[in-house]
Formats: structure tokens, C-alpha cells, sequence
């Protein structure tokens, strides 16, 4: 007889899955560098060790878990176990991390997670990494808090005012056009013919139709939309005793998994913008930690218009996240002129330049501003007002909900 067994539900390894841990693990896989502000490292590599550590304090704190009950129990459970159970329990859930594929170990050693003896050295050294199934976890659980915190709402298509023709059929009907899709409303086209034909179908009760007899169901027209997530990763996010860039990293994710599952049609670029700018794949972005000390908005913008000319869509934004003014400038020449001490005039107004010619090419600029020092208000306003776009000057804490909310209401948006 085959046997089926369950681990959730037996006592092996306290009934912990790995969907627990990674709900508490957030925080260090997308670590920004906010513990050495100072100081950050770019390159900074997270250790086995490190992993063992966040673990343990998911499961102290509770955050691995929904209820506060089992939170209570599981602290309960940890607090009787003697340190070398307690490293074995670590180990273990580690390891389940590794098969299940929530993590990698781009240089694996021949004990990853520290079983056998001997192994404390070579836990320092084995690197860990955020795998993409982790991304997509972390993606729609901080999707799912957020829509949470927002409330209910459907999601679709980026519906517009305009009507188009396709299988839906939400709108009146039209005559047929070359081209259209004949999705035929058959009452209007014979209701079409019988009037035309009225005096022949009484006599003859026959009834022909004819190309302008043809009636049409119309649907709304539901537009694509070309996204470049514009982050700025400046010093400046981990600056004056708080971590901005982690928030920004989580809503990046969140839209990332909300496109992909929602609107298919839609795209996602991210651009990174400090000293210079480039643009990373969103795989890469759990790894990222705060890099050079200046903002070259410019760049951003320059790089977001060449993605964007690349495509084929009804809509094209521009989302930026960022807390800092501009204060640097890639010369003609190719070398960097930086100035981080008040609004620059050259800086500020090579930056606006390319804002202009945002709007002329028909892309938007919602700009999402971690700061509220007037100057700053002064230079968003005049972005949004030279391309229509909006400004929401924000926290690290409500930034994911006015951004996702933001992204909705593009469905209303008018194509012409």
C-alpha cells in the first residue's frame, strides 16, 4: 500500500515550511546596505552564516508566521532547545531553503549549511543568493500586502474610452469596416437586411445578404503599456537614519509580478540612476545595495527614452523613485561634473531639457519623491507640469500603495 506522508503536519523541524521563512526573510535578501550607511558596499555577498542568523531571528520576531499563536509557540519551542539542537534546527531549515529552491550557492562547499564537523569556517565563506522563485514569492507577497492595505479592486487590461473590435463585446455595434474583427452581431446585420429588403422578403420570403448589411460587435479598446522603473540608488536613499531603497526594491517587485500576471501585454525596464545609469534585469535586483554618492537624473531619463523607443506600445511612462536632487552631469565629453551642494543651474536645467523631450516623444513622468524639501517640490512640479505626469511625494511606507495605485488609473487614460 503507497504511502503518502506530509512534513507540515508532523513535528520535523517544528512544522516550519519554507513559504514560513521566506515571508520573514525579506528584509535580507533585498538588503540595501542600510546597516554600514556610512560606508555601504556594493559588493557585499550574503553567507550562509548571515542566512542562519536571519532565520533565527524571523522566527523569534514572528514575522515568519500569520498568527501570533503559532508565533507565541514556535518562540516557545526555540527558547527550550539547547544550542546545539537549536544549530541543527538552523541547518536543516537552511538546507530546505537550498532544495526547494528559494536560494542558490553560486560557490557551494562541500557542507553548505554547516552538518558534520568542522564547518563554521566554511559557512563564512559559502555565498547564498536570492533565486528567482524567491523574487516571485517576495513579488506577490508584497503585492498582496499591498492590494491588502488598499483594498479590493479588480484587475484587467488598461481599459480607455475608446471602443475597438474584438471578442468582448461591451459596446454598441458598428457597420463592418475591412479589417475589423468579425465578431458579427447577427440581430443588427439581419435586422439590417430585412430593412433593406423588406418589400422582397414579403413576396419572395427570401432574404440576401450584403456586405453593407454586416454589423459588428464593438469592445472596449484595451491599450499596452511601456513601463521604465526609474530608481535612483544614490547614497542619499540610506541617508539621515532611514532605509528608502528596500521599500523601493519591494514595490519594484510587486510591479513586476502584478504585470506579469495581470497585463500580459504590458512591460517592465528597470533603470538604475546614480553617478551615470544603467538598466539591470529585474533578477538582479534582490542583490542590489546602495552605490555611488550622486544622482544623474539625466542619465536616467536619457536611457528610460532609449528603452522606450524600442517599443511597440499605446502608453509610455516613466516611474521614478527618487529623494534627492539632481546633483550630477554627464559632459559632452564624458566626464562627470558633480555638484551636490544645492540645485545646480546647469544640472537642473540639461535635466529639464531632457523632461522636454520626454513629453515630445509622448512619454509621462510620474515622479514619486521620498522628501520634502521645498527646492525639491519646486523642480518635481516643474517636471510634471512640462509632461503632465503626477507627483506624489511620499514615504518608504505608503510609496508601494500610491504606486500601484497609480499604475490602475492608467487604465482610464484616453489613447488617441
Amino acid at each position: 500500500m503507497r504511502r503518502v506522508r506530509y512534513s507540515r503536519f508532523t513535528d520535523e523541524d517544528l512544522g516550519i515550511s519554507a513559504e514560513d521563512l521566506m515571508r520573514g526573510l525579506g528584509d535580507f535578501f533585498l538588503d540595501s546596505g542600510f546597516q554600514d550607511w556610512w560606508a555601504p558596499n556594493p559588493n557585499a555577498k550574503q553567507t550562509m552564516e548571515g542566512l542562519r542568523q536571519a532565520i533565527l531571528q524571523a522566527l523569534l520576531n514572528g514575522k515568519a508566521f500569520d498568527g501570533q499563536d503559532r508565533a507565541g509557540q514556535i518562540r516557545k519551542r526555540l527558547e527550550e532547545m539547547s544550542a546545539g539542537e537549536l544549530d541543527q534546527l538552523l541547518d536543516r531549515l537552511a538546507q530546505k531553503l537550498i532544495d526547494e529552491g528559494y536560494v542558490q550557492t553560486p560557490n557551494p562547499g562541500p557542507n553548505q549549511t554547516g552538518q558534520g564537523s568542522g564547518a563554521a569556517a566554511e559557512q563564512q565563506e559559502v555565498v547564498v543568493e536570492a533565486s528567482d522563485k524567491s523574487l516571485d514569492f517576495l513579488g506577490f507577497k508584497t503585492l498582496k500586502d499591498l492590494l491588502g492595505s488598499i483594498g479590493r479592486s479588480s484587475f484587467g487590461a488598461h481599459d480607455t474610452r475608446d471602443l475597438s473590435t474584438g471578442i468582448e463585446a461591451s459596446g454598441t455595434t458598428k457597420p463592418y469596416e475591412f479589417g475589423d474583427t468579425l465578431n458579427l452581431d447577427i440581430t443588427e446585420t439581419l435586422s439590417s437586411a430585412l430593412h433593406r429588403q423588406a418589400e422582397t422578403y414579403a413576396s419572395t420570403g427570401r432574404l440576401e445578404l450584403d456586405y453593407p448589411d454586416l454589423q459588428i460587435h464593438q469592445s472596449e479598446y484595451q491599450s499596452s503599456c511601456a513601463t521604465v522603473l526609474l530608481l535612483d540608488c544614490s547614497h542619499s536613499m540610506i541617508l539621515y537614519g532611514e532605509d528608502r531603497f528596500t521599500p523601493a526594491k519591494r514595490v519594484a517587485l510587486a510591479l513586476s509580478h502584478l504585470i506579469r500576471t495581470q497585463y500580459p501585454g504590458d512591460t517592465l525596464r528597470l533603470v538604475l540612476f546614480h553617478d551615470t545609469a544603467e538598466e539591470i534585469r529585474l533578477g538582479e535586483l534582490a542583490r542590489l545595495q546602495v552605490g555611488p554618492y550622486y544622482t544623474n537624473t539625466r542619465d536616467g531619463l536619457i536611457l528610460a527614452q532609449r528603452i522606450l523607443a524600442q517599443e511597440k506600445k499605446d502608453m509610455k511612462q516613466i516611474i521614478m523613485i527618487t529623494d534627492g536632487k539632481p546633483s550630477a552631469l554627464t559632459l559632452d565629453d564624458g566626464r562627470v561634473y558633480k555638484n551636490a551642494f544645492g540645485l545646480d543651474p546647469l544640472v537642473i536645467s540639461r535635466t529639464i531639457e531632457e523632461v522636454g523631450r520626454c513629453k515630445r516623444q509622448g512619454i509621462m513622468i510620474n515622479t514619486f519623491m521620498l522628501a520634502t524639501d521645498q527646492a525639491l517640490v519646486n523642480f518635481v512640479r516643474q517636471i510634471t507640469e512640462i509632461c503632465r505626469g503626477k507627483a506624489y511625494f511620499t514615504t518608504p511606507y505608503t510609496l508601494g500603495e500610491y504606486l500601484l495605485m497609480d499604475y490602475k488609473s492608467r487604465k482610464t487614460r484616453t489613447v488617441h
